[in-house]
C-alpha cells in the first residue's frame, strides 16, 4: 500500500520557522526518524519511507503555498496513489494553537494552498490534517501572522505536537483514516 503526505509551506530559509509550513516542519521530523533524506524532484523535495509495510511518499511542494496543487497533481499521477490515499498538513488559523484535527474533507477555509489543491482536483474530497496555530493577531494582519515565527512559549511545545502529527499521518496507513480521526480527535 502506498500513501502520499504532502506537507505544506513555503520553500526558502526565511520561512522555515514560520507557521504557515508545519507541514514542512512534521515531514522534516518524519524523515529524520525514518533517517530518509529529500531529493529535489518535480514541484516538490521528496523522500519515501516505510512503516509497517506501508510506503509513504513525503511532498514538500517547491511551488509556494499558493500552486500545491501541481506537486499534488503531478505525485498523485506519477505514483499512481489514489486520492484516498493522500494526506494534506497544514496550519490552520480557526484551531488554537496546540490542536491538531484531522478530517476526511472539508472547505479550504481562506488557506491558499488548500484553495489550490482544491482547485486541481476539482473538488475537496481530500484528508487534511490541520495544525492548529491559533488567531492572535489584529485584524486583517493573518499574513503577517502565519509567516512569523512561533512565540517562544510555543516552541516550548511544538517538539511533542509536531511528533503526535507525525504519528497521526503514519497511523492513516497502518490503521485507517476513520479510526485516526477517532482516535486522535478528542
Amino acid at each position: 500500500m502506498k500513501y502520499l503526505l504532502v506537507g505544506l509551506g513555503n520553500i526558502g530559509p526565511e520561512y522555515a520557522d514560520t507557521r504557515h509550513n508545519i507541514g514542512f516542519m512534521v515531514l522534516n521530523y518524519l524523515a529524520k526518524k525514518h533517517e530518509a533524506q529529500f531529493d529535489v524532484g518535480r514541484h516538490a523535495f521528496v523522500t519515501e519511507i516505510k512503516y509497517k509495510g506501508k510506503s509513504f511518499t513525503l511532498v514538500k511542494p517547491t511551488t509556494y503555498m499558493n500552486l500545491s496543487g501541481k506537486a499534488v497533481a503531478h505525485y498523485l499521477s506519477s505514483l499512481k496513489i489514489p486520492v484516498a490515499n493522500m494526506l494534506v498538513i497544514t496550519d490552520d488559523l480557526a484551531i488554537p494553537f496546540g490542536k491538531l484535527r484531522m478530517r476526511a474533507k472539508g472547505s479550504a477555509g481562506g488557506h491558499n494552498g488548500l484553495k489550490h489543491i482544491e482547485e486541481t482536483l476539482g473538488n475537496n474530497e481530500y484528508a487534511r490534517l490541520r495544525f492548529g496555530v491559533g488567531s492572535n493577531y489584529p485584524k486583517g494582519r493573518q499574513v503577517d501572522y502565519v509567516l512569523s515565527p512561533f512565540s517562544n512559549e510555543e516552541q516550548e511545545q511544538l517538539p511533542a505536537l509536531i511528533e503526535t502529527a507525525a504519528e497521526m499521518c503514519l497511523s492513516v496507513g497502518t490503521i485507517g483514516l476513520e479510526r485516526t480521526m477517532n482516535f486522535y480527535n478528542k
